[in-house]
């Protein structure tokens, strides 16, 4: 009877034994469990600090405006606007246009191209000397179909390199048919590069662009609603623009007509427009052609338009070469927003309306 209850008593501390023994692994794993759990958390926290520091020691993105942007020698391509080379190819796609007035109260256009390739671009017209001192400011090659005495001459004297589609293949400047001469001489950007290729000219550049291009929107706070704009250049040509809002670009009009891609058809618009109003006269250079010039080396005043808004500024150039610098009233040069740019150069009593 003794050894049954001695039996019980040793069967019992056994089993105490064994359940502490159970109770203090079940202890000891939960501690390490923890351990293991606290060192990945530390981990993860080290990791995702080293992470912010490494992300922290990177140079900020930089965004640069794209318009003129590259390295490619810019292209300036004389572009009929009488009413019989409506509409034009081109015009979508330039990053600068430039307007002036020529003889018979026209005003022809200058586009400024870099980087694109257009399979049809025209109608391409005549050289007209004062268009020169726009094409030399952007270091572009300059590309005409014929010239006037004046521009053949200044050319020559100021060493700009041009290219004449009267002295070049059919293959490189040709004439449609769909309208009739002299306004259906076209070409492509990618004939214009291989003559200048064998003429040997420059295709790069170094220059900056004429324009302070901006990536951050300019919004002219304290500028006048500028909804509705329009110059008129003479009795045969006034040109209009409308601001569409939801575009927060302008419709381009001439002649009451809204201007068009010749293929496409699609709306020709732009993001900025630039106004200089010079002084300008009939040439008396016994022609009787009623060439005009104009007096651009100094400073003049304009308007800089974007977004629905305008400022007065003013426009200086100090010589045929150099580059035109806008300048707000307050003598600050201005930013321009990224995008094509519209530059209207007329005459100093024209009757510019910038309306709601």
């Amino acid at each position: 009877m003794r050894r049954t209850r001695e039996n019980t008593k040793k069967s019992g501390g056994t089993k105490i034994f064994i359940i502490v023994l159970i109770i203090l692994i079940i202890i000891a794993g939960g501690l390490f469990a923890l351990k293991i759990i606290k060192e990945n958390n530390d981990n993860t926290e080290l990791a995702n600090t080293n992470a912010t520091n490494i992300e922290d020691e990177k140079e900020p993105t930089v965004l640069e405006p794209k318009t003129l942007s590259g390295n490619e020698r810019p292209i300036a391509i004389m572009i009929d606007n009488h009413i019989d080379a409506m509409p034009q190819a081109g015009l979508l796609e330039a990053d600068i246009v430039y307007e002036i007035i020529v003889e018979g109260g026209e005003t022809r256009l200058m586009l400024i191209l870099q980087d694109k390739d257009l399979d049809k671009v025209g109608p391409v017209r005549s050289a007209r000397h004062y268009f020169l001192d726009y094409a030399l400011e952007n270091d572009a090659i300059y590309v005409h179909y014929g010239w006037s005495p004046q521009a053949q001459s200044d050319i020559s004297s100021l060493g700009v390199n041009n290219i004449n589609g009267i002295y070049e293949s059919s293959e490189s400047f040709w004439r449609v048919q769909d309208k009739y001469a002299p306004h259906n001489a076209v070409t492509s950007t990618e004939n214009i590069r291989k003559i200048a290729d064998r003429k040997g000219y420059r295709v790069t550049t170094d220059k900056e662009p004429v324009l302070n291009y901006v990536v951050a929107e300019v919004n002219l706070e304290e500028g006048k609603v500028a909804n509705s704009v329009t110059i008129p250049y003479s009795y045969a040509n006034t040109v209009e623009y409308e601001y569409d809002e939801d575009l927060k670009e302008y419709v381009r009009y001439s002649r009451g007509k809204k201007q068009v891609d010749w293929d496409t058809g699609k709306t020709v618009t732009t993001k900025n427009i630039i106004i200089e109003k010079v002084e300008n006269w009939t040439l008396n250079d016994g022609t009787n052609k009623g060439r005009q010039t104009i007096d651009n080396i100094k400073e003049v005043d304009g308007y800089y338009i974007t977004n629905g808004k305008s400022i007065p500024i003013t426009c200086t150039k100090t010589s045929r070469s150099s580059q035109t610098i806008y300048k707000d009233l307050e003598g600050n040069e201005i930013d321009v927003n990224d995008g094509k740019t519209f530059i209207q150069i007329c005459t100093e009593d024209a009757d510019v309306e910038i309306t709601e």
